[in-house]
């Protein structure tokens, strides 16, 4: 295994600026500096607002950070600083290597929930039937209803809507996988599916830098945890 880290994030720091309020800066965070090896599980820890979900918008560059690096080692050699990269290599490289669970599902209206998680497979190059077949063992083994695989997920629940979030981002397995609170609106049940397929995908290499907000989860599943810095006002 290469001994250099699959991802290292250097001195990251991001800011709001307010236009509504006359230009007024608030600080997401900064000093935001580690390390994750490949096939590790990283644990971004804190107290609420200190910016862990703005970090992972930063790496998987929904957000453009004020500062510092985000080093990613792709599969192809070499590397790549997604905080400096253009919009055209962030999305390859997205689309190959990157997945990202949040707790809000973004979707094309008047889709079906089997044709939103097929979609990845798809792009991928698979054939259209097996990209359905598969997508529909998944909603079946998170507890979506196959009533509702055919339905549009606008209808859904919040956490039918977060299965299907989950459902599409791990369909494909990616080499990194961003979690943001990926279990906040389930039950019980659901959670435990979760769980266990994010621990079979570790165990077959995946990299995942995630945010829980129960420690069990930290304990069970996370190899490391990095908390983040506490927030200075800006200038």
């Amino acid at each position: 295994m290469n001994p250099d880290p699959l991802l290292h994030v250097e001195d990251l720091a991001k800011r709001f600026v307010c236009h509504m309020q006359d230009g007024k800066v608030i600080l997401g965070f900064e000093g935001v500096s580690f390390r994750v090896r490949e096939g590790a599980a990283l644990a971004l820890t804190g107290p609420s607002g200190a910016g862990k979900s703005s970090v992972l918008k930063c790496i998987y560059r929904s957000y453009l950070p004020v500062q510092g690096r985000i080093r990613y080692r792709p599969l192809e050699g070499g590397e790549i600083d997604l905080a400096r990269a253009s919009e055209t290599e962030v999305l390859r490289i997205r689309r190959a290597e990157i997945g990202y669970v949040t707790q809000f599902l973004s979707v094309l209206p008047r889709v079906p929930a089997v044709d939103v998680v097929a979609e990845p497979l798809i792009t991928a190059g698979a054939p259209p039937a097996e990209a359905r077949r598969r997508a529909r063992a998944m909603l079946e083994r998170i507890g979506i209803e196959p009533t509702l695989w055919e339905a549009f997920p606008a209808t859904f629940s919040g956490g039918e809507k977060q299965r299907v979030n989950f459902a599409r981002a791990v369909i494909r397995p990616p080499r990194l996988l961003l979690l943001d609170e990926p279990t906040a609106s389930l039950d019980r049940r659901a959670m435990a599916v979760v769980i266990e397929v994010l621990a079979e995908m570790k165990a077959r290499g995946t990299t995942m830098i995630a945010v829980f907000h129960e420690d069990s989860l930290l304990d069970s599943l996370m190899d490391e945890r990095y908390r983040l810095p506490s927030k200075e006002a800006p200038p």
